[in-house]
């Protein structure tokens, strides 16, 4: 994913966050996955996307 997808996704992550918070279902272990296993992917994302990018700006095509 590129930063426009990244930066979608981590919004929707905070909006479900927030949406769970209001609905007191946070404690729920599903929902406690589901919030992890996206925190975890938007993190690995990131990682992953920013070292696209210190490759191409090394090794310019």
């Amino acid at each position: 994913m590129n930063d426009k997808l990244s930066l979608i996704a981590s919004a929707v992550l905070v909006l479900f966050f927030f949406v769970c918070g209001l609905l007191n279902i946070l404690e729920n272990l599903v929902i406690m996955v589901l919030l992890i296993a996206g925190f975890f992917f938007l993190i690995l994302n990131i990682l992953v996307t920013q070292s696209k990018k210190d490759d191409e700006q090394k090794n310019p095509s």
